[in-house]
C-alpha cells in the first residue's frame, strides 16, 4: 500500500466521507438530548487519531446508531446516553480481553458478514435520500428540510432536492477524479451554500479561543439511568456493534488493505471501542464505534492511509478546542442534502460488497438479513442470519 501516512487532496476528501453519518446524530444528541458539543467533537477527534495510528490503516469512527436513533426519538436524558456508552464499553472490554470476540467471530459465516454490509449500506442509502427530501428524524424535529438554510424552495422545487440531484450528478462525474476529488468538492460546495444562504444560527455567540474540556460536565448517571440504559439502549445496540463495527468492519479492512490491516482484528476493534467509550463518557460525549459503513465511505471518497485519520481527527480537535460548546454552529453550515449525497454513495460502496457471493444459499442469507433489517432492525437481522446460515449448511435444506 506504500506509505502509511499521506497528506493530499484525496486523503482530505476521503477523510470527510463519513460526515453524513457523524454530524446529524451528533447534532441531534446535542440539541435534543443535551450532550456536550465539545465532549462529542473532542472524543471523536482523539478516537480518529489514536485508532488510526494504532491500526496503521484508514480507520472509521461512527456514532452507535441504535443508541443515537432511539435516544433522539424518545428524548432520552444525557445521563442515560452516557450510561449506555459506559455499559457498552465494559462489555466490549470484557469480550476483547478474554478473546471471546474471536470465538464469536469464527461462528459468523461470510454470507452473514455480506448480509450485514448489504443491510448497513442500504440503510445508509435510504437515510441519504431522506436527507435530500427532508424526511429524516432530525429534519422532522425541526419541521424543515434544511433547518439551517434561509430559503427552503427554488421556485416549486424544495432546495434540498435541487442540491441533492445536482450534487449527486457532480459526484458521479468526479467520483474517480484525483485532481478534483468528489468528497472534497461536495463539502466545499456545501460550505459555500451554507455561508451564502445559511441562517448562521449561533454565529453571534462565537467565542474563538482555547477551550479546555471539563471532566464529567454532565455529572454521573444514577443507578436508575444505568438500569434504563442497559435494557433500552445498550442491549439492542450490541448485536449491531458485533456484526457491523467488529466483524464486518474487520472483513472490509482486510479486503481494502490486505496485510497492512493485520492489527484490525476482532479483539483490537473491541478494545479500541471500549477505550473510546470510556473517554467519551468522561467528556460528556456520545457512544462511539468503528463501522463497515464508515470505512466504505472513507475509502470510496479517496482515503487510503492513516493520513485521512489525522486530517479529520485534527479538524474535530481544532473545532472542539477553539470553538468549545459553540462548535455546532460551524458544522451546521453544511446542508443536510450534501450529507445525504455522501451517505448515498458511501452506502452503495458498502452494499456492493455482496458481489463476491456466488452460491444461491449465501445470497439467500444475505438478502434475508436485508429483509429482516428493513422490517425490524439490523440486530435482529444479524442474529437471524447466523441461525439461518448454520441451518443451510445442512444439505436437507434448499432455497
Amino acid at each position: 500500500m506504500g506509505s502509511a501516512y499521506k497528506f493530499n487532496r484525496l486523503e482530505l476528501a476521503g477523510s470527510l466521507g463519513d460526515l453524513g453519518t457523524l454530524l446529524p446524530i451528533a447534532a441531534g444528541l446535542v440539541l435534543i438530548n443535551g450532550l456536550n458539543p465539545m465532549g462529542i467533537f473532542l472524543s471523536i477527534g482523539l478516537f480518529y487519531i489514536v485508532s488510526g495510528i494504532y491500526f496503521g490503516v484508514t480507520t472509521p469512527v461512527q456514532p452507535m446508531k441504535v443508541i443515537g436513533a432511539y435516544a433522539i426519538a424518545t428524548a432520552a436524558t444525557a445521563q442515560q446516553i452516557l450510561a449506555a456508552g459506559a455499559l457498552i464499553g465494559l462489555f466490549l472490554l470484557f469480550i476483547g480481553l478474554t478473546k471471546l470476540i474471536t470465538v464469536i467471530g469464527r461462528w459468523v459465516p461470510k454470507s452473514v458478514i455480506r448480509g450485514v454490509q448489504l443491510s448497513t449500506g442500504t440503510l445508509l442509502m435510504a437515510e441519504g435520500v431522506k436527507f435530500m427530501v427532508g424526511t429524516s428524524k432530525f429534519q422532522i424535529f425541526h419541521q424543515l428540510a434544511e433547518p439551517y438554510l434561509s430559503i427552503q424552495r427554488l421556485g416549486f422545487l424544495p432546495i434540498g432536492i435541487v442540491i441533492g440531484v445536482l450534487g449527486g450528478l457532480l459526484t458521479l462525474l468526479l467520483l474517480d477524479n484525483k485532481k478534483f476529488p468528489a468528497g472534497l468538492v461536495i463539502v466545499v460546495i456545501g460550505l459555500v451554500i451554507g455561508v451564502l444562504l445559511g441562517t448562521h444560527k449561533g454565529f453571534s455567540d462565537f467565542e474563538v479561543g482555547v477551550h479546555l474540556p471539563d471532566f464529567m460536565p454532565l455529572g454521573l448517571p444514577s443507578r436508575i439511568d444505568f438500569v434504563f440504559a442497559l435494557f433500552a439502549l445498550a442491549l439492542p445496540q450490541l448485536p449491531m456493534t458485533l456484526g457491523n463495527a467488529v466483524i464486518a468492519n474487520a472483513d472490509l479492512s482486510k479486503e481494502y488493505f490486505g496485510a497492512d490491516s493485520n492489527k484490525v482484528s476482532y479483539r483490537g476493534l473491541t478494545i479500541s471501542m471500549a477505550l473510546a467509550n470510556f473517554l467519551s463518557f468522561f467528556l460528556g460525549g456520545m457512544p462511539l464505534c468503528h463501522g463497515a459503513g464508515g470505512l466504505a465511505a472513507h475509502y470510496r471518497f479517496g482515503a487510503r492511509t492513516v493520513g485521512s485519520n489525522l486530517i479529520i481527527g485534527g479538524i474535530f480537535l481544532i473545532v472542539a478546542l477553539f470553538l468549545g460548546d459553540k462548535s455546532l454552529a460551524l458544522i451546521n453550515l453544511i446542508p443536510m442534502s450534501i450529507l445525504g449525497i455522501m451517505l448515498l454513495f458511501a452506502g452503495s460502496q458498502l452494499a456492493l460488497t455482496i458481489l463476491d457471493l456466488k452460491e444461491r444459499k449465501e445470497l439467500f442469507v444475505a438478502l434475508t438479513i436485508l429483509g429482516i433489517t428493513m422490517a425490524s432492525n439490523l440486530a435482529i437481522g444479524f442474529v437471524a442470519g447466523v441461525v439461518l446460515a448454520r441451518l443451510l449448511k445442512n444439505d436437507r435444506f434448499s432455497v
